[in-house]
């Protein structure tokens, strides 16, 4: 077990954390290269050319690596980094999850409304709960985190709208597939970027599967 929560599986690929010097799974990581002009930028999809300089996806750790220019010293140059470069960040890793709930909605793999995800959850479908940060607690809890499923509560309702069509969204849910490991990894990352919304504490804690 990692140090963001992340179970090790001894095939997937991993890379050190300039920060915490621990290896550990690339998913619970963000790479970051340095653009030709020194410029510091983070490759969510993993594809920019370049040495790739990894951090854990925690608010905590990418601010002490910050704080301590250890980007810097990794790439071994002075860099340029945004002010507000966590912040930026987050909405990056944010819009990457709002985009992927869209793809799965448009391929029948995502629904919602209270009803619809209801009724997911009783006929099995649902494998993801997704419920917005600042919904009614009273609401949320009327609905149950699936059997050996995961659970979501760090999008607002607003970010959750967009991904659906929607101007807001409270409930959302998600069948199994591609699209949903993906939206799993990606929302698990910005679990970790994300700080606390609405009273609520990032994805996964605090919900207990009924």
């Amino acid at each position: 077990m990692t140090r963001g929560g992340q179970t090790k599986n001894r095939d997937e690929s991993e890379r050190s954390c300039i920060v915490t010097r621990e290896a550990q799974p690339k998913r619970g990581l963000i790479r970051f290269v340095v653009s030709p002009d020194g410029l510091l930028v983070p490759d969510l999809s993993e594809k920019l050319p370049g040495r790739g300089i990894y951090v854990s996806a925690e608010r905590d750790v990418l601010e002490e690596a910050l704080k301590k220019r250890l980007f810097s010293k990794a790439a071994r140059m002075d860099l340029t980094i945004p002010d507000g470069f966590v912040d930026l960040l987050e909405v990056g890793l944010t819009d990457r999850v709002v985009h992927l709930i869209s793809l799965a909605r448009k391929a029948g793999d995502a629904v919602c409304g209270f009803e619809k995800v209801k009724g997911w959850l009783a006929d099995g479908r649902a494998k993801i709960l997704l419920q917005a940060s600042d919904g009614s607690e009273r609401g949320k809890g009327k609905l149950w985190t699936p059997e050996g499923g995961r659970w979501f509560g760090h999008l607002t309702s607003s970010e959750l709208g967009l991904a659906f069509g929607r101007e807001s969204v409270i409930h959302g849910a998600l069948a199994g597939g591609g699209l949903s490991k993906r939206v799993v990894e990606e929302a698990t990352r910005l679990m970790g970027v994300r700080e606390t919304i609405g009273g609520e504490g990032s994805a996964g804690k605090g919900k207990t599967t009924k």
